[in-house]
């Protein structure tokens, strides 16, 4: 591979484990506020960061246009809007666990997107690997049982409108960052989500009337850090390393990295919420990561083949 595909492989994997603790971090800022305030707080910081990177890199030069900002707005508004927006309101009604096993599906919504909007025809390899990541996730659930009834389903569900959000942009955001500044792309996302949540979020504690209690969970300091994580490193960082990813990755290749966070995401929920972790965790686990190195390590000899 060249140095730009190694480059690409390190900022999806990154991006995995960033996504794969956000879960645990999420759960902590629940405690503490409502979801739409933890996603105004979220990108508040996220949008602070951005400027404080262009004030302290003063000779990188930044400037959009309307008509980027309006090419930029319907990947924002799958990711981060619908994403963040989803996955935060499905945590209210899943564990960390679940959330991270519904997240998996990213890859299969990814493979069938790609295919229809920008002709992408994942091999056989990528196919097998895929398809033993989902067996990985059916055998979970069978194991586990299903109550439709649940409010873990509702959950569920909400959370697999927030992966189908993220599938949407694998495959747009493949096509703009051949054309768009990746940093620029970031940027112009977290304003977006900033200007949104925030205007959401003020707006519902004036119908409330308790304006006054919008910055109290501060006061919280697992609050106050879990947000520093989620804003910087969860929103920030994670835009631009998936963007950065998908210069050189495939839609549906880079939606795989999606179910090594799932990976993560059970690991934290396990050892440090105290959720059970069952045998079928552990096999799911395994036939998951295993679709995943598989599908990988078969396309990088394929490309190796070529050259």
């Amino acid at each position: 591979m060249t140095r730009q595909n190694y480059k690409s492989y390190l900022a999806a994997i990154s991006y995995s484990f960033i996504i794969g603790f956000s879960f645990l971090f999420i759960k902590f800022t629940l405690v503490s506020a409502h979801p739409l305030d933890t996603l105004a707080h979220r990108f508040t910081v996220s949008m602070a960061a951005a400027v404080l990177i262009l004030l302290f890199f003063k000779r990188t030069r930044f400037s959009v246009t309307w008509k980027q900002i309006m090419a930029i707005l319907p990947l924002a508004i799958l990711y981060p809007l619908m994403f963040f927006l989803f996955q935060v309101f499905g945590l209210n009604f899943s564990s960390t666990t679940e959330a991270g096993i519904f997240q998996a599906m990213i890859p299969i919504f990814t493979m069938f997107l790609a295919a229809g909007f920008l002709g992408e025809r994942p091999n056989l390899y990528r196919k097998i690997g895929i398809g033993l990541s989902v067996c990985g996730v059916i055998l979970i659930f069978v194991l586990k049982g299903v109550n439709i009834g649940s409010a873990s389903m509702l959950g569920g569900g909400l959370i697999l409108i927030s992966a189908f959000s993220s599938a949407g942009y694998n495959v747009f955001a493949r096509k703009l960052v051949q054309n768009y500044n990746v940093f620029q792309m970031t940027c112009v996302m977290s304003a977006i989500a900033f200007i949104f949540f925030n205007v959401f979020a003020v707006g519902r504690h004036m119908v409330v009337g308790d304006l006054n209690l919008f910055f109290q969970p501060f006061l919280d300091l697992k609050f106050t850090l879990s947000i520093l994580y989620l804003g910087i490193l969860s929103s920030l960082c994670t835009s631009f390393l998936s963007n950065y990813a998908l210069i050189e990755l495939e839609a549906s290749q880079m939606s795989l990295f999606a179910h090594l966070a799932t990976l993560i995401t059970l690991a934290a929920g396990a050892f440090i919420l105290g959720e059970p972790l069952s045998y079928y965790h552990i096999i799911g686990a395994l036939l998951i990561i295993g679709g995943l190195i598989f599908a990988n390590l078969q396309v990088k000899n394929s490309s190796t083949q070529k050259s």
